[in-house]
């Protein structure tokens, strides 16, 4: 049995930052993953300068090669309504594709890697944890996702009374006829928020790739929502009429609604599977990328992998993205059956649409980014 002094099970962008970030600590690690890379990853895929900050990436270089779609301007409404277009003057964020970024990223890690493999068994004994009855070791961190074994150690793990966003969506690069039957633009991701709002879809170009989904806290009718969508965006000449015609799901957790403990003796868990998407928009990336560089400063330095000597990282968490208690207290203050009729007023709001749901809770520009010395 061979013996790590960590084992990161995931190796998305949470997984492999914080194996990146542990490279010049001396420590053994290995990363687990039970897909091969590059991996089919469907998600809407934007990341923000921060995010490209935080990981030292010069978007020039990354771009060569990959998909990398600057997008200056945000077109929003509530379905139903005219959308509102807000022009930004600057490039805000970049539309990515996830089985090329996550690729990337995974091979800026030198550490051993096991890829395509499964975690069939998780048993502890004598102090350690013991994978697949082939790797040991005192610290085991969850990067796995929404799902990730790791996850389920912990008590309150997938599937056990968490209110998660269900979300389905498809990624395809489009034929010269359907790019020109394309109304989207590239340089401007399209949001469309659900009359209830419990849930909003999306439009996004990413050069010569569409990526279009529709994701809800309440998934009851999921498919139906997105097939009314999907046509209301049809008729409006917004995206090709001939899409494919399977979209793939997926779960996620957010913030203000987790309740999944952060660390345990010998446990820790990062980006999604801590549940650590923002409230607000869904977004998991830059929230994963924070999380893994918090959970390396904090394993550094921790003494041992005692769950006391672990929580200072659920304390950094608590610090920079709000205790979750306060999170869900967010927007609570006015009731539901005045909230509506206030949103639909507020979404033909060019201040609202640009402050407050692009800048605040998208692209969250008033937060600075984390340095990768944290």
């Amino acid at each position: 049995m061979e013996y790590y002094d960590l084992i990161i099970v995931g190796a998305g962008p949470a997984g492999s930052t914080l194996a990146r970030a542990l490279h010049r600590s001396g420590k053994r690690v290995l990363i687990l993953d039970k897909q091969a890379f590059p991996r089919d990853k469907t998600c809407a895929g934007w990341v923000t300068p921060a995010v490209m900050e935080s990981l030292g990436i010069n978007p020039a270089e990354y771009e060569k090669g990959r998909t990398l779609q600057p997008i200056r301007r945000f077109r929003i409404g509530m379905m139903g309504q005219p959308a509102v277009e807000n022009d930004h003057g600057h490039v805000v964020s970049y539309g990515i594709r996830r089985c090329e970024f996550d690729h990337y990223l995974l091979d800026q890690v030198n550490c051993e890697k096991q890829l395509a493999t499964q975690v069939r068994s998780i048993e502890h004994r004598y102090g350690n944890w013991e994978l697949n009855g082939q790797w040991q070791t005192p610290l085991l961190v969850g990067a796995g996702g929404h799902f990730c074994p790791v996850a389920r150690l912990l008590g309150d793990g997938p599937g056990k009374h968490e209110t998660v966003v269900s979300a389905k969506e498809v990624e395809f690069r489009m034929t010269p006829a359907q790019a020109q039957a394309c109304a989207a633009r590239g340089d401007t991701p399209e949001l469309w928020f659900c009359q209830d709002l419990k849930g909003y879809a999306w439009v996004f170009r990413k050069g010569r790739f569409l990526n279009i989904g529709l994701g809800r806290e309440d998934n009851h009718r999921l498919s139906d929502h997105l097939q009314a969508f999907v046509e209301d965006m049809t008729l409006a000449g917004r995206i090709p009429s001939d899409l494919p015609k399977r979209f793939k799901g997926h779960a996620y957790l957010l913030y203000g609604h987790a309740n999944r403990p952060l660390v345990d003796e010998g446990v820790l868990l990062i980006g999604d599977a801590a549940g650590l998407a923002y409230t607000q928009s869904g977004e998991g990336i830059r929230p994963a990328i924070e999380s893994a560089l918090l959970a390396a400063e904090v394993i550094q330095s921790a003494p041992d992998y005692s769950a006391l000597a672990l929580q200072r990282y659920g304390e950094r968490i608590a610090a920079r993205f709000g205790t979750r208690a306060n999170d869900q207290e967010q927007g609570r203050e006015i009731p539901e059956w005045l909230r509506l009729p206030i949103a639909s007023t507020l979404m033909r709001s060019h201040w609202f649409t640009r402050k407050v749901i692009t800048e605040k809770w998208f692209l969250h520009q008033e937060v600075p980014p984390l340095d990768r010395a944290v």
